[in-house]
């Protein structure tokens, strides 16, 4: 049997370092609360401390990844929190509680059952717009929903804008890479 290392850590997509410049636009404020959508493994959110957001608290549904992130960074950053939650659901979290959540990958490893993104079936779309329509309870009224994945705007928009978004929001889309193309969505609050 194999055994991840202790320590092992895993980013989707781009690095906090990649996009360090765009966080710091959409996030002036170093004691913004940032909620951190199906956290995993990731240096993400340590990285973003170590840029001095401290306020942050990590959701992701595995107990087994959760507990081994709370265990690496109980002492050396003991304000960021790590709870076991459903991006679905995020029960237990209070409406209007956070300035920012984020999702690097989180939603696109929920449409990972697909194979036609032209054409998701109805579970994929279930699951991307109540986690959007979760992130959009628990934003404070001027809050930002940042959203980092390869889907290009044509496959994204579906679950970032219609009915299941209940506040006014807007929309920002930036194309991120020179070759291979990420992008990151913000979906203000208004």
């Amino acid at each position: 049997m194999i055994r991840e290392a202790e320590d092992a850590s895993f980013d989707w997509f781009k690095t906090y370092a990649d996009v360090a410049h765009d966080i710091r636009k959409f996030i002036p404020s170093r004691d913004a609360r940032i909620l951190i959508l199906g956290c995993g493994n990731s240096k993400f959110s340590e990285d973003m401390w170590e840029d001095g957001y401290k306020n942050i608290v990590n959701v992701d549904y595995s107990p087994v990844v959760i507990e081994k992130m709370r265990n690496r960074h109980k002492d050396a950053r003991p304000e960021m929190t790590w709870e076991v939650k459903d991006v679905r659901t995020l029960d237990g979290l209070d409406t209007s509680s956070f300035d920012v959540a984020i999702d690097k990958g989180t939603m696109d490893a929920m449409m990972t059952s697909s194979t036609d993104v032209w054409d998701p079936p109805e579970q994929v779309i279930k699951d991307c717009t109540a986690e959007v329509s979760q992130v959009t309870r628990v934003l404070k009224g001027n809050g930002i929903f940042i959203y980092i994945t390869f889907g290009q705007p044509h496959f994204r928009r579906r679950y970032l804008t219609g009915p299941h978004i209940t506040r006014n929001t807007s929309l920002e889309i930036n194309q991120l890479g020179e070759s291979f193309h990420y992008y990151m969505y913000a979906l203000r609050m208004l």
